[in-house]
């Protein structure tokens, strides 16, 4: 049996270099203190933005990520918010404007987990997945575009007015046994997303989503530490045959935030290794 270390695979493609295609522009990114979010934060710094990062209990986290901008050049700011209350919303968005006087990219990204069998969930579970996955981004997407709209375009800065990227996961599509709370709140982004997205574009406000596959990341690491599950879900769900690094969603989302996409507006990119492309069938024809 090969040692545990080896049933995660590393990402054996060299990492692309982020280019300083955000230079001047202001970020928020939400549950930036680990996971996704820090990954995203740090490729925003890397990519020329000043950020602000937020975290809900991980001062720690987020003081690490701010580091990670500030080494790269970027500046950096933390703010603790619940992004399911909406007065800590607008505090954090007050907090935004009056730290870098503008806003030109959010990300709302805060996500949990409440995980149970349907006749097992309490409402307390299902309600805080939803509060912290769909109506924190609602909340978010709210303020962002109150922002964009206020400030206009400015050329010297971006083509678009604003960027809203939500973030989902593969479980907008894909059915998700004992998680149905989660895909609940993560199909709801489908809709917001393109709902959001058909009532500003003609405002030059680009809103579209990230749908993150099986990620390293805290939330998903601990779910592939044995043999069995790492055959199941790597060589079984994943078709590309490997497990995505948060780099692999970072990249792609400084690409969605910068001008390079400037037509791309009301899409979901899927960052899964293929995994939404029905890997059962494999074989099946």
């Amino acid at each position: 049996m090969p040692p545990e270390s080896d049933y995660i695979v590393p990402n054996d493609s060299p990492p692309a270099p982020i280019h300083r295609v955000l230079k001047g522009q202001k970020a928020l990114v939400t549950g930036a203190s680990k996971g996704l979010g820090q990954a995203i934060a740090v490729g925003f710094g890397q990519a020329g933005a000043d950020v602000l990062v937020n975290y809900y209990s991980d001062e720690a986290g987020a003081r690490q990520t701010a580091r990670s901008i500030e080494e790269s050049g970027g500046k950096a700011v933390i703010f603790r918010a619940d992004t399911a209350r909406e007065d800590e919303v607008r505090s954090m968005f007050q907090c935004m404007i009056d730290t870098f006087g503008r806003l030109d990219i959010c990300v709302p990204n805060s996500g949990i987990q409440l995980n149970a069998r349907i006749d097992e969930m309490t409402l307390s579970q299902w309600q805080r997945v939803i509060d912290v996955n769909l109506t924190g981004q609602f909340l978010c997407a709210r303020e962002a575009v109150r922002l964009f709209k206020s400030q206009g375009i400015d050329r010297s800065i971006s083509y678009a007015a604003g960027k809203l990227i939500f973030m989902s996961s593969v479980h907008d599509l894909i059915p998700w046994e004992g998680h149905a709370n989660y895909a609940a709140s993560k199909g709801g982004i489908l809709l917001l997303m393109k709902s959001v997205a058909q009532e500003v574009a003609h405002l030059h406000i680009r809103v579209n989503a990230i749908s993150p596959g099986a990620i390293r990341t805290p939330m998903n690491v601990e779910k592939i530490i044995s043999q069995e599950v790492y055959e199941r879900v790597l060589l079984k769900l994943i078709p590309y045959k490997r497990i995505g690094e948060p780099e692999d969603v970072a990249r792609a989302t400084v690409w969605l935030a910068s001008d390079e996409s400037d037509y791309v507006n009301g899409t979901t990119i899927y960052i899964d290794g293929a995994m939404t492309c029905w890997p059962g069938f494999i074989g099946a024809g």
